[in-house]
């Protein structure tokens, strides 16, 4: 069975306290916050100002660049100001607040639940389609999938890969999705093929998930070109270059982005996104997001508008539960423990909310890094996290960046087996931002 070749650990999964709960539509805010960066790249510029009546699907803010993304009104009403609040990290942001009224949607939106199966649009109307539509990756990175459709000059996308494996434990949504969506899913996998002229389109998926790995063959049976991979059960398996690796057995070189190795990548709920965008002209303006945890009450896979605050979707799973010493945005691995959830709304980003107990949210205190080299053994991206955490401590920046900090995926492998408890992730985040805010300066000049 298929997996990358670097690194990796087995964290326990604990899915099983969502998987297999349908997707359930949360009901609509009384008010919704829209931040203006739900995207990498540069921030959208409102289109918008107080005063404004909005319909769902209505433009909000245009892409501030190429590598942005629009972002459309997941609600109608009227926009009530533009105004700066905190994300759930305390980080300052600028949003859109948007007083609800009803839910009258935007003309040429299709809601009906009929497949439209064939796209008759040429390549760049696809890709036009998608940008419109303000569609990112939905597995974390939110890059702007519109970029992923333009390779650079030179540039030659021979393979389309869809990662279906969802490593991160605890959450459910996209198994959940292609349970539910795999038809459209399909269906968006064709028009991705054909807007970037591949023959050739593999689904990966961990092998935790048999029963979507089972639906996702027999709707691809017959179908040229596309293929399902089993993938072993193995993280961070779903992280772009593993996932390439396990694939198509290429390596991505270091610094270097997928098409360098003729692949692209795109997550499920993506696909899905760009079918209903292409097929039924309807723009990004929710995701399902998984609301998990031990002990929480009705955990499930939660279909979301944009704008929602998460305390209305935490009040639909059945309150915070009692003992809960964090509330992760995300999962265990990758995710980040909030400070604060009043002014968070959903968004793009934000992929599910666990709740963990107390007893299991204490991180132990760290002790002296013995040598031992395990996380140099787990780190999938062959990197030297002991090391990268030391210069970032010190702030030896010309040294991290020539060690290639900039490779990290963030994954937290390094810190998962860590026999001290040494925070190393606390230091090479920081570390990360401010060698990359070098790099583009050096650039600028």
């Amino acid at each position: 069975m298929n997996t990358f070749r670097i690194g990796g650990v087995h964290p326990q999964d604990n899915k099983q306290y969502s998987a297999h709960l349908p997707i359930t539509e949360c009901a609509l805010p009384k008010q919704a916050i829209i931040p203006l960066v739900q995207h990498i790249g540069a921030p959208a510029q409102a289109v918008v100002e107080a005063g404004k009546k909005v319909k769902v699907g209505d433009l909000l803010a245009k892409a501030g660049g190429f590598v942005s993304a629009n972002i459309s009104s997941p609600v109608s009403g009227t926009v009530t100001k533009i105004d700066g609040t905190t994300d759930a990290w305390g980080a300052p942001m600028q949003a859109i607040f948007i007083d609800v009224e009803g839910d009258e949607w935007a003309e040429g939106i299709d809601r009906t639940p009929e497949l439209v199966s064939e796209c008759k649009l040429e390549p760049k109307e696809i890709v036009d389609k998608i940008a419109a539509a303000g569609i990112v990756g939905l597995g974390g990175a939110c890059f702007p999938t519109h970029v992923k459709l333009l390779p650079p000059p030179g540039k030659t996308a021979e393979v389309l890969i869809i990662n279906g494996v969802e490593c991160e434990p605890y959450l459910t949504c996209d198994h959940q999705l292609m349970l539910e969506h795999g038809e459209e899913i399909v269906v968006g996998i064709e028009i991705l093929m054909k807007a970037l002229n591949v023959k050739r389109a593999i689904i990966g998926i961990e092998n935790n998930k048999k029963d979507a790995i089972e639906h996702m063959r027999e709707l691809t049976a017959g179908k040229a070109g596309i293929e399902v991979k089993a993938l072993k059960l193995k993280y961070p398996q779903g992280g772009e270059k593993q996932l390439i690796d396990a694939c198509i057995g290429r390596q991505v070189p270091s610094g270097a982005l997928p098409i360098e190795v003729g692949a692209v990548v795109d997550n499920v709920a993506t696909v899905y996104a760009v079918y209903e965008a292409v097929q039924k002209n309807k723009p990004l303006i929710s995701r399902v997001m998984t609301v998990t945890g031990k002990d929480v009450k009705n955990p499930g896979n939660y279909l979301v508008r944009f704008g929602t605050p998460i305390t209305e979707v935490i009040e639909m799973a059945g309150g915070v539960p009692e003992g809960t010493g964090k509330i992760i945005g995300g999962g265990p691995m990758m995710g980040r423990a909030m400070s604060q959830i009043d002014t968070m709304p959903a968004n793009k980003r934000l992929s599910g909310l666990l709740f963990l107990p107390e007893s299991e949210s204490e991180r132990p205190e760290p002790e002296n890094c013995i040598r031992c080299a395990k996380c140099v053994d787990a780190c999938p991206m062959g990197l030297e996290p002991y090391l990268l955490s030391k210069l970032s401590a010190n702030e030896m920046w010309e040294e991290a960046e020539k060690h290639d900090i900039m490779d990290c995926i963030d994954c937290g492998c390094c810190v998962f087996t860590c026999p001290s408890h040494r925070r190393l992730l606390d230091d090479i985040r920081p570390g990360k931002a401010t060698v990359g805010g070098i790099i583009r300066a050096r650039a600028a000049k």
